[in-house]
């Protein structure tokens, strides 16, 4: 929006980002933008420094290191802050039977269920459904039923095991519902007393504590094995405006991820602590496989009750769209199922943005008079930021 009103105004537009999107540096390589680095942080401290934790055969505490726990000792008893990042709300993101293995789903969705302990519930994260804890396997009926993986609120128990004379404040959207109850938060912990800081994106960046000293996060490798062509982007940006949450003045800060890939590419990358660099390397992959920003890429969704009513309004799309585009599907959406709705897509490429919106201007019209069009609720996603 801002660069189509400095367009329209024929002024100068700034865009400012520690970690800025492969767009805008692909931008910059086709001479359209102009890069400007800053060489230090507004408070002039030093970056932190970035430490892989190998997790492969270590005993985990709700997920945490003994590394982790002990670098979390250290900065309390030295008057600091910690903070933990993990982007799972709940205590843990699916439940699944011992016996069996049959993993507990929601009833109108494609998803597991997220059990989240405190409000002792079973919950959607997509479309809202929740339930209680089942008495036994709807599969064989055992009541062999366990949690599986790590949420923030099964950190945030951890923690008040393990540190029970400390303060730990879980920051995420079930534990703070309102602006108010954030701010509450915020108030204390910019006391600079020593605390534990948990939380999800919402502590990622835009904030300034200047008593966190050490970064962990907890499940780096929760973003590389996404069928999201984005999700490593997404992980490199999210890691590095997390880490930028410690050492931000006098205090020299410290970052540990956690993973079971230590010699993974992009891991390697990220412990250098270098956006541009690993960026790059991120740009030139995508380049290679022809995905945008190298083409441009729009998505079109359809979703019904009925798997038939879908697939007939994408095949009669297809068939109408010009011969400028690139059509692959159907296919099935990521979450295949939503709230009760079947779903399925295509991915529509063109080379250019230009070739593309041109395209657009006579293919979506055609598929508005499709009769297949009334049997569906389609909507069109052009350059998609997350695959739906």
């Amino acid at each position: 929006m801002a660069i189509q009103r400095a367009k329209l105004e024929n002024i100068p537009v700034i865009l400012g980002s520690a970690t800025p999107s492969l767009e805008s540096l692909y931008n910059v390589q086709q001479g359209r933008y102009q890069s400007l680095q800053l060489r230090q942080r507004a408070t002039n401290a030093p970056l932190p420094g970035i430490t892989i934790v190998a997790l492969r055969r270590q005993y985990l505490q709700g997920g945490l290191s003994s590394d982790l726990l002990n670098a979390c000792s250290e900065t309390l008893a030295a008057g600091n802050q910690v903070l933990l990042f993990l982007n799972r709300r709940g205590y843990a993101p699916a439940v699944l039977c011992h016996d069996c293995g049959h993993v507990l789903h929601c009833p109108r969705c494609s998803a597991a269920l997220t059990w989240h302990r405190h409000q002792q519930r079973l919950r959607c994260h997509h479309c809202g459904y929740e339930s209680r804890w089942p008495e036994d396997c709807p599969e064989c009926h055992s009541t062999a039923l366990i949690t599986a993986g790590q949420g923030t609120e099964q950190l945030e128990e951890v923690l008040r095991q393990r540190f029970p004379d400390t303060p730990v404040w879980r920051i995420d959207r079930d534990a703070l519902p309102g602006r108010e109850a954030f701010s509450a938060v915020l108030e204390q912990i910019h006391q600079n007393q020593p605390a534990i800081l948990v939380g999800t994106q919402m502590l990622a960046k835009g904030h300034h504590f200047p008593a966190v000293t050490l970064v962990g996060i907890v499940n780096t490798d929760q973003g590389l094995f996404s069928a999201d062509f984005r999700a490593p982007e997404r992980l490199l940006q999210m890691v590095l405006q997390v880490a930028g949450r410690a050492g931000r003045e006098d205090r020299p800060g410290r970052v540990l991820l956690q993973t079971h890939l230590p010699h993974h590419p992009l891991i390697q990358k990220l412990s250098e602590g270098d956006y541009q660099q690993a960026a790059r390397l991120l740009l030139e992959e995508r380049l290679q496989a022809s995905l945008p920003p190298g083409t441009a890429l729009t998505l079109m969704c359809a979703e019904a009750h009925q798997r038939a009513a879908i697939q007939a309004f994408l095949e009669a799309a297809k068939a109408c769209a010009p011969d400028s585009l690139v059509i692959s599907g159907p296919q099935p959406a990521l979450l295949e199922r939503r709230a009760g709705f079947e779903r399925a897509e295509l991915w529509v490429e063109a080379p250019t943005r230009q070739i593309m919106q041109k395209a657009l201007k006579t293919w979506l019209p055609c598929c508005q008079q499709l009769p297949e069009a009334r049997r569906v609720r389609w909507f069109v996603d052009v350059d998609p930021q997350f695959m739906l």
